[in-house]
């Protein structure tokens, strides 16, 4: 059992592997060995969660998810096999996780009188200084007639 949060686990026979050759690290062994690791899971056709948490899976992992349902986490950063299926296990389990979480809405707050008024008086006070900081300019001569 792979264990995403609290209450969600996945059977490990959910999920699929298929293995192929690497372009990352491993010299020679890149040409011999089939060091990539592609995990394949059907998120539309889960037991282990439920419809509202297909939804959210769905929705947040969109770019991830083909046509099928399936969602494809792919890793080929370490040398081994077994190192990039593990690394492929985890970021799963990473990834689940974040788009099971329910996030609280916000709640929108008004900003204290007080404060508005402070700010206000401020801006006056930096205009005031600024003001007093220029060059006088000459008085606008009377037309004469």
């Amino acid at each position: 059992m792979i264990i995403i949060d609290g209450n969600t686990a996945i059977h490990e026979s959910e999920l699929a592997f298929t293995f192929t050759r690497s372009s990352g690290p491993g010299g020679q062994n890149v040409n011999k060995v089939s060091t990539r690791v592609t995990l394949h899971f059907d998120v539309a056709g889960s037991p282990s969660i439920s419809g509202e948490q297909k939804t959210l899976v769905m929705k947040r992992l969109a770019t991830r998810i083909n046509r099928e349902g399936v969602l494809r986490v792919t890793s080929q950063r370490h040398r081994s096999q077994r190192a990039n299926r593990e690394a492929t296990v985890e970021r799963f389990v990473e990834l689940v996780r974040e788009a099971l979480l329910v996030t609280p809405p916000r709640k929108s707050t008004r900003i204290p009188r007080s404060i508005h008024e402070r700010r206000l008086r401020e801006k006056r006070r930096r205009s005031q200084l600024k003001r007093e900081r220029a060059r006088p300019r000459p008085e606008p001569k009377e037309p004469s007639q």
